[in-house]
């Protein structure tokens, strides 16, 4: 079989075109792009985070069907990141990219300007659970509707392209290591404001003003981020890691008909010699996607030589596909994670609507900043994962803590914490009961709403394990072509998990009475109950996933096999 060759002529350009790149980038890019990603991750938040409220309070909105719009919007948040991604990858790069979708954010905010200023643009306020609400026009739901997509495109488009960009502008994995940290640092304490500060505002100042500072933050954020446009180093689109993924899967089926060989020689291994797997032992697997690297005639070009192409593709990209399939049933085990915190993020606001939320006589703490209890309890248990955890674990277990136990301790906390969700919610429906508070949802139960904070605090523990833990597992495990798609594959997690929330809860809203718009007179816990009982299921299947899975990039340093756990 003749030998393989491939162009060189535009690795050399891309070559020359990364020297004249290295000139840019360092540490003199780090306040434009963190000073970007604080604006922007303060702006999200600030939408986001009373969402529910604004759309229960201001729009009439029933609380179940608010839930649903909720979860379809961060949905739509966490899928528009992969397109984001592949549009960066293939086309333009990331500067474009976080240029244009930072203003479409500006636009969404702008447009929740207009729904907070104008009164025609939302129906006439009235009491919180009465039954003789106006509902919002159809033109008053377009309106709302847009104004969401524009938030979800702008966070979508931007929050992981930013951190992209920024791991670009370093060349040491250290200095990338650093930049990630304070990444990740300022992402949490700007939602600390926004959850805490710019919420406190719109309750009980102006929706028009919190949404103004927002606009003010998002156009400051535009421009720190263009100012630093002649430091950045801009690396060239080097094509999209699911077109390599397509590549395959459609030239193996091209060529399904071919009778397989087994002969190493007549597949496509591209100029790596090491990849030819003397032992066949990858290539057993999945052989069918072998296919695609089966060279024959039909495969020659005019010159006669051969090239990759929708017809032909290497083995490294045949088993860098073959990597990412046997990690899906893990990823899948992570679904209902993602699930679940949707369902249970929607109702614990709605919960602490109807509780007693005064701090003292004066202050009554909004309800749609319950959930930095659960950012603050996830950034604090990372911080002791990895400080001190992980090295009491090697010292008692003399191994190393895996990514696959880590997800696993995660599991088993998030169902804890639904377990005290669960608990909770029984103890306010008795209170409502004792006090005949049913069918008066305006009436505040006399409880304290502060009980909410004890599982929103051990699921951001299980957080604080199963998110890293995912991030690690994939990012270590992909092959080096698809690294890329390895943050994609968390996002896209997310998108279905807050997708199936929305569903879930319609699902339950129509065969059931646990969830009516007034859940004084519903059943809550049952909800919970529900969750838990699938949580225990998923976790069995995340163990039966795990038992079979075998690490191929993680060298365990404890000298034990590469199977997991």
């Amino acid at each position: 079989m003749e030998s393989l060759h491939f162009e060189e002529g535009v690795q050399a350009q891309q070559q020359a075109s990364n020297n004249n790149d290295s000139k840019r980038g360092g540490w003199a890019t780090f306040p434009f792009i963190i000073g970007c990603h604080v604006s922007l991750a303060l702006v999200a938040g600030g939408w986001a985070s009373n969402l529910l409220v604004y759309l229960i309070t201001e729009y009439n909105i029933k609380s179940i069907t608010a839930t649903k719009i909720l979860n379809i919007a961060f949905g739509c948040s966490a899928l528009f990141p992969i397109a984001a991604a592949i549009i960066s990858d293939s086309f333009s790069g990331s500067l474009p990219v976080v240029s244009i979708f930072a203003f479409v954010s500006l636009l969404g905010m702008i447009m929740f300007i207009l729904t907070a200023v104008i009164h025609s643009l939302r129906p006439p306020q009235c009491v919180i659970g009465s039954y003789t609400c106006e509902t919002p026009s159809n033109f008053q739901y377009a309106v709302i509707y847009m104004t969401l997509l524009l938030a979800s495109l702008g966070v979508g488009g931007t929050r992981f392209t930013i951190a992209t960009m920024g791991a670009e502008q370093f060349d040491k994995a250290n200095d990338q290591g650093i930049f990630f940290n304070w990444y990740f640092l300022t992402l949490y304490i700007a939602n600390a404001i926004s959850f805490s500060a710019i919420v406190y505002i719109q309750d009980n100042v102006s929706w028009g003003l919190g949404f103004g500072i927002c606009a003010i933050a998002n156009v400051i954020g535009l421009a720190v981020f263009i100012m630093g446009k002649k430091f950045y180093c801009q690396v060239k689109p080097k094509g999209s890691p699911f077109t390599s993924v397509a590549r395959v899967m459609v030239s193996a089926i091209r060529k399904r008909k071919i009778p397989r060989t087994i002969a190493n020689h007549d597949y496509n291994f591209g100029t790596t010699e090491a990849l030819k797997m003397e032992d066949d032992a990858s290539m057993k697997s999945l052989r069918f996607l072998n296919r695609a690297a089966l060279i024959t005639e039909d495969d020659k070009q005019l010159d006669g030589y051969y090239a990759r192409s929708w017809r032909l593709c290497t083995m490294e990209e045949v088993e860098a596909l073959k990597t990412v399939i046997k990690l899906i049933p893990l990823w899948s085990a992570g679904i209902f994670l993602s699930t679940s915190i949707g369902i249970s993020s929607s109702l614990i606001t709605l919960q602490a609507l109807t509780l007693n939320r005064h701090i003292g006589p004066h202050f009554e703490f909004p309800a749609g900043s319950f959930l930095l209890f659960n950012l603050l309890a996830t950034a604090i248990s990372i911080f002791i994962v990895d400080r001190f955890f992980t090295p009491m674990w090697r010292n008692l277990t003399h191994r190393s803590l895996t990514p696959i136990q880590r997800i696993g301790i995660g599991h088993v906390i998030n169902i804890l914490g639904l377990v005290g969700y669960a608990l909770i919610e029984i103890r306010r429906l008795h209170v409502v009961r004792t006090h005949s508070h049913t069918n008066q949802p305006s009436l505040v139960v006399p409880m304290s709403a502060f009980w909410l904070v004890v599982p929103l605090a051990i699921v951001g523990i299980g957080e604080g394990f199963h998110f890293p833990g995912s991030v690690a597992l994939y990012y270590q495990e992909f092959p080096i072509s698809l690294k890329s798609m390895s943050t994609a594959m968390v996002s896209l997690l997310l998108a279905i998990g807050f997708f199936l929330s929305s569903a879930i809860i319609d699902l339950v809203k129509r065969t059931t009475t646990w969830l009516p718009d007034d859940i004084n007179v519903g059943r809550v816990d049952n909800v919970y109950w529900m969750l838990t009982v699938i949580g225990v299921v998923n976790f069995g299947y995340y163990i039966i996933c795990a038992k079979l899975f075998k690490y191929q990039n993680i060298e365990e340093h404890d000298g034990d096999s590469r199977s997991a756990p």
